[in-house]
């Protein structure tokens, strides 16, 4: 039996020879901004032939539009010269294509790690002044965000067109745009977080304006042949906030400015949210998109095992699984795979040894 997970897909100019993604995982162990040691060991395991793509953490382009203090950045030449490091690395010994998700987290920002309890920076700790679409805390106890001007939305439209060249020089095969989980691109979309009154808020149409700018200026300075996609939150999984249905109005103009793919996760902009947990809970998410507007789709959100993932491809709802945890859990998570479904995935050529097809009798 064929296996649709294992079974390739073409991107514009890139061609992979399965549907396994690595996702973005935040690792929270920068400094300034700039890769170091981790980020080569991280990234570099995966590199061996944990998926066909591997997309790096968020990456941030401005210091402002980081979440932390320990995220990995793309804003200055020291940035780009230690993660063109890593990505050196994984190019002379891995075996995948790889992808640079870019973000700005907006509200979000200033705030502690995950393993700090991930609240909002306090005034002895070094804070920043982060910026929203409007002047709105993310919730209880966050510091309060300046609403961006339209000097510094061009601003910010800048930074990701800076920080794409400099992914473009180093050699990203992929962009991943970050719009979702709350933040910046995000915060303009949903009405929770967007509530300006001029033509970048109110309206579907205006809170969109400022997202499809910012896409239409990285794809002007993107390689054409290489592909340009975006995360996105389906829904904010709360009353009132952005929806399914805003996510399809939503990719069908992404796919007319040359969008090549959509990353299909969900909420992360209100603590208040309600999300129902569950293995593959944003696949019917990506169905929609996908049946609703005929993009390529990733799902993501626990997507665990092999035949799992195999039945989200061969049923149609996603063009592509990216996967995290399981990752992490497993960076042999292909191999494994592969294995299971009677297919073939591509070892490292130091590790072509432990294929079975070469040891075992």
């Amino acid at each position: 039996m064929t296996s649709a997970l294992f079974s390739p897909i073409e991107l514009r100019g890139l061609r992979l020879p399965n549907r396994i993604v690595v996702s973005p995982m935040c690792q929270y162990m920068s400094v300034n901004g700039s890769a170091n040691d981790w980020h080569l060991m991280h990234l570099g395991q995966f590199a061996m032939g944990a998926g066909s793509l591997l997309i790096t953490e968020a990456t941030h382009v401005s210091a402002v539009g980081r979440i932390t203090h320990r995220c990995l950045g793309l804003y200055s030449d020291e940035n780009e010269s230690t993660l063109g490091r890593v990505v050196d690395f994984c190019r002379k010994h891995g075996v995948v294509k790889l992808g640079i998700q870019l973000a700005h987290a907006g509200r979000k920002g200033s705030a502690h790690t995950p393993f700090e309890g991930g609240k909002s920076l306090g005034a002895e700790e070094n804070p920043w002044t982060t910026v929203a679409p409007s002047a709105l805390p993310f919730g209880p106890g966050w510091h309060v965000p300046q609403a961006l001007t339209r000097d510094g939305m061009r601003e910010v439209k800048q930074q990701f067109v800076d920080a794409a060249n400099r992914a473009a020089r180093i050699g990203f095969d992929v962009i991943e745009l970050h719009a979702a989980h709350g933040y910046l691109i995000h915060e303009f979309l949903s009405p929770i977080s967007n509530q300006r009154e001029d033509e970048y808020g109110g309206s579907l149409e205006n809170r969109m304006r400022f997202p499809l700018e910012v896409f239409d200026a990285v794809r002007a300075v993107w390689p054409h042949e290489r592909p340009l996609g975006a995360r996105v939150s389906a829904t904010d999984w709360i009353d009132g906030g952005w929806t399914p249905e805003e996510t399809v109005v939503f990719a069908r103009a992404m796919k007319a400015r040359g969008c090549d793919f959509l990353d299909v996760s969900s909420g992360a902009l209100d603590p208040r949210q309600q999300i129902p947990m569950a293995p593959g809970y944003n696949v019917p998410f990506a169905d929609k998109i996908r049946k609703e507007t005929g993009i390529a789709v990733m799902s993501v959100g626990m997507i665990t095992r092999p035949r799992q993932a195999e039945d989200v491809v061969a049923s149609g709802k996603a063009d592509m699984v990216a996967i995290a945890r399981a990752m992490m859990d497993d960076p042999r998570w292909a191999w494994h795979a592969a294995r299971e479904l009677g297919a073939e995935a591509p070892y490292a050529p130091n590790y072509v040894r432990c294929s079975p097809a070469v040891w075992k009798p």
